[in-house]
């Protein structure tokens, strides 16, 4: 049978809702156009006492914007009345991409960033398995600006690690598209 919440049980859960909406206001440092909270990294929010949790889940553990984002949190709860908190990284699960939200994926696409398809990591598949080739075979990356799937990697790596460089061979622009992990 369903228990109707305390009085005090609604004012934490409201609280709870408060704390989710002000780490929905905070940009990832190194992409502006989405928030932590799209991005994925917020795995967590909940009562430990008598202050809020946050759980973080970095992008990959040597992420260098991880320092800035547990300050912006501990910056924005407390402007928001929630000088009482403590924010945890946890580091398993891993992050994946696939916990970028569907509105994040269209915001990245529209600043220039190719995004990672929803499931991109489990879709890989592995072609050749002998000891010496590997080779993993994903959906093709498009363009952010004309749509085009004619795209190339030019480096694995882009304007932060989380990215590598690519070229639209129609449009010729250069891009950085998230890696799937």
């Amino acid at each position: 049978m369903f228990e109707p919440l305390s009085t005090a049980q609604r004012a934490r859960s409201d609280s709870l809702d408060a704390v989710r909406r002000v780490l929905a206001t905070i940009p990832d440092p190194e992409i502006p156009v989405i928030s932590i909270v799209d991005l994925g990294i917020v795995r967590g929010v909940e009562w430990e006492g008598d202050a809020p949790l946050i759980t973080v889940t970095p992008t990959y553990s040597g992420c260098p914007a991880t320092d800035v984002i547990m300050a912006d949190i501990g910056r924005a709860l407390t402007e928001a009345g929630f000088a009482k908190h403590r924010v945890e990284i946890r580091l398993a699960p891993a992050w994946t991409t696939d916990w970028i939200t569907a509105g994040a994926r269209a915001r990245l696409a529209g600043f220039g960033i190719a995004p990672p398809g929803a499931g991109a990591v489990a879709t890989a598949r592995v072609i050749d398995t002998s000891a010496l080739h590997r080779r993993v075979v994903r959906a093709p990356v498009r363009c952010p600006r004309c749509g085009s799937a004619h795209t190339r990697e030019l480096s694995r790596f882009g304007s932060t690690p989380c990215k590598a460089q690519h070229r639209c061979e129609d449009c010729l622009e250069p891009f950085d598209y998230f890696k799937p992990h």
